[in-house]
């Protein structure tokens, strides 16, 4: 018995480094998608930071959207609710995270796709870069208890080029019709 058992654990140990080697049940699998993979990147560019908004969205990352954000962030929209013929209505950043994360929330499935630029104009001061304006379309798709809803639109971004080198959201104007 004894010769048995010590025979079954090099075959037991080995089967299941095998299977380990094969099989990660906390491995995703890989995605082969057609598209471009959805990564966080470091924000070196204005186009990053809205790669980077996207994978928010997709992931619901409430951490990777605040770091998009500028302290100084405005969100401005029209509402034509507002007033007797509408009026533009702005929050600043810390309303909109708590906004966001309701939507991340109320929300399972979140797709966003930036689409064509509309244009871009660079701000210099002495020959130094310091902000951007980039204009684009969108479409927002939204899936969940919330109910299910495509939205399309476009949106015009101020960025500016923060001390820790990364590029952020200064202001985010929706011109979407709503």
């Amino acid at each position: 018995m004894k010769k048995t058992f010590k025979k079954m654990i090099p075959f037991s140990v080995t089967a299941m480094l095998l299977f380990a080697a094969c099989f990660n049940p906390f491995a995703p699998k890989l995605d082969n998608s057609a598209g471009p993979p959805i990564v966080i990147t470091p924000q070196n560019s204005p186009e990053q930071v809205l790669q980077n908004f996207v994978y928010a969205y997709t992931f619901k990352d409430s951490l990777v959207y605040a770091d998009l954000l500028d302290s100084s962030f405005v969100f401005v929209f029209f509402d034509p609710n507002a007033g007797g013929s509408g009026r533009f209505v702005s929050w600043g950043r810390d309303v909109d995270l708590k906004t966001t994360g309701k939507l991340f929330k109320t929300f399972e499935t979140i797709t966003l796709t930036w689409n064509q630029t509309i244009y871009e104009d660079k701000l210099y001061v002495d020959s130094v870069l310091v902000g951007i304006e980039l204009s684009k379309t969108l479409q927002l798709s939204l899936f969940g208890t919330g109910g299910e809803y495509s939205l399309s639109g476009s949106a015009i971004f101020n960025f500016k080029q923060n001390n820790d080198n990364k590029w952020r959201i200064t202001r985010w104007k929706d011109e979407s019709q709503m």
